[in-house]
C-alpha cells in the first residue's frame, strides 16, 4: 500500500454538533475538549469566542484564527462558507500528526442539514462524515419547538440526540420530554445528560492518553481518565460516566454473514448508542476486514486490507443504556456463517457496501 493510499484509508471523522441557543452545545464541546481521553480534537465553530477557553492554556498560534490549546485541541473561527478551507487546513499532512477527529459546532440558528450536506459534498479525501449530534434543552423543549418549528426536522435527521439539563426538570416531565424526542428522532439514539456530560466514546474513538504501539485496545472503552480541570465542581462525577451504561463485547473466529449482520444492524434496539469494531466477512471479501462505526442510526463501514499474519476474526463492542446484553450477544453470534469457507454469492455484500464511502478521485488515482 502506498503512503498516499494509507493516508486516505485513515480518514478523519467530522462530527456536526448542532442545537438552538442555550441548549448546551458549547458546554458539550468543552466537555469533549477536556475529556477526550487523549484524542486531539479539531473544533470548527461559527462564532469565534463561543468556546470558553479561559480555563485552557493557549500554547500559540498556528495561523489565522487558529489556536493550539494546552490540552492538545484546535479551535477555528469559521463561517459556513469557509468550511472546506478550514477542513483542508486541519487535515493537511503537515497538521495531521495530532488530529484524530473534527467537531463542527454550528451556530445556534444554523441549519444543521446544510453543514451535513457540505461535509458530504466536500472533495477533501482526508475526511469522512461522522454523524449529526443535536443538543436539546429539556427545560425549554416545548418553548423551543414553538419558537423554532424546524427543531422537529433537525431531530428527524440526527444520529444522536443529547437531551441536556435533565436534572432541572421533574422526573415525570423528564420522561415526557425523552419520549417526545424519541418519537420525533425516529431511529436516532437519545441520551439524557446533565451539564452536557456524555461519554466521548458515543461520538468518536478515544485515543489512549499515553503513546503505545499497536492497535487501540477494546479495553480502552472501559478506561476513562476524567482528571480535573481545576474549577468545575461537577468534574468529580465525570470518571463514572460508564456506570450509567452497559457494554457488550463480542469476538468471533467464524466469519460473519453480511446479510445477517445487516439485518441485526437494521433492527438494533432503542438505547443502543454506539457500535465499534471490525468484521471478517470471510469468503464475501477475503482481502479486507471492515471497520464498523455506528452512532445512533448513523452507520459506516470502512474496508481495510488484512495485515499479513493478522488473526482473521471479528471484534465488536456495543454501548448503550437499558440494553439486553445476553440477547444482543446471542443475536450477534447468530450472524456467524453456517459454511464460512464456501464461496459467497456475489450479492451478499450489497447491504454492507451501501454504507461504504465511495472513493474520491484522489483515492482512485492513488490506487
Amino acid at each position: 500500500m502506498s503512503q498516499q493510499r494509507q493516508e486516505l484509508s485513515q480518514q478523519i471523522p467530522v462530527v456536526v454538533l448542532a442545537g438552538f441557543l442555550g441548549s448546551g452545545k458549547t458546554t458539550l464541546l468543552n466537555h469533549l475538549l477536556h475529556h477526550g481521553g487523549g484524542t486531539r480534537i479539531g473544533a470548527i465553530v461559527n462564532d469565534f469566542g463561543s468556546i470558553e477557553i479561559d480555563a485552557m492554556a493557549v500554547a500559540g498560534q498556528l495561523g489565522d484564527s487558529t489556536v493550539s490549546l494546552g490540552n492538545g485541541c484546535l479551535c477555528c473561527a469559521v463561517d459556513a462558507s469557509e468550511l472546506d478551507e478550514y477542513l483542508d487546513r486541519l487535515t493537511r499532512p503537515s497538521a495531521r500528526n495530532g488530529i484524530d477527529v473534527i467537531v463542527i459546532e454550528a451556530s445556534g440558528l444554523a441549519e444543521p442539514q446544510e453543514l451535513v450536506r457540505m461535509v458530504l459534498a466536500s472533495e477533501n479525501p482526508r475526511i469522512v462524515y461522522g454523524g449529526l449530534v443535536e443538543v436539546v434543552d429539556a427545560v425549554e423543549f416545548d418553548t423551543t419547538r414553538e419558537q423554532h418549528p424546524e427543531l422537529d426536522r433537525h431531530l428527524a435527521i440526527s444520529d444522536l440526540v443529547v437531551v441536556n439539563k435533565a436534572d432541572r426538570v421533574p422526573e415525570g416531565e423528564h420522561r415526557r420530554v425523552l419520549e417526545r424526542v424519541r418519537g420525533l428522532a425516529g431511529g436516532a439514539a437519545v441520551v439524557p445528560a446533565t451539564y452536557a456530560r456524555v461519554d466521548p466514546e458515543f461520538l468518536f474513538d478515544c485515543r489512549p492518553t499515553r503513546e503505545r504501539i499497536g492497535q487501540l485496545s477494546f479495553d480502552d472503552l472501559h478506561r476513562y481518565d476524567g482528571g480535573s480541570t481545576g474549577g468545575d465542581e461537577h468534574d468529580e462525577h465525570d470518571g463514572h460516566l460508564h456506570s450509567a451504561y452497559d457494554s457488550v463485547s463480542v469476538e468471533s473466529e467464524v466469519p460473519l454473514d453480511p446479510r445477517r449482520l445487516m439485518a441485526f444492524l437494521d433492527s438494533r434496539p432503542e438505547g443502543l448508542y454506539r457500535i465499534k469494531g471490525y468484521v471478517d466477512f470471510g469468503a464475501a471479501d477475503t482481502r479486507n476486514k471492515y471497520t464498523v462505526h455506528a452512532v445512533g442510526r448513523f452507520l459506516r463501514f470502512s474496508p481495510e486490507p488484512w495485515v499479513p499474519g493478522e488473526p482473521r476474526l471479528s471484534r465488536l463492542v456495543l454501548i448503550g443504556a437499558g440494553i439486553d446484553a445476553p440477547r444482543l450477544s446471542k443475536e450477534l453470534a447468530a450472524c456467524a456463517q453456517d459454511a464460512p469457507h464456501t464461496y459467497a454469492d456475489e450479492h451478499s455484500m450489497w447491504g454492507v457496501l451501501r454504507y461504504v464511502q465511495e472513493p474520491s478521485d484522489a483515492e482512485r488515482e492513488a490506487g
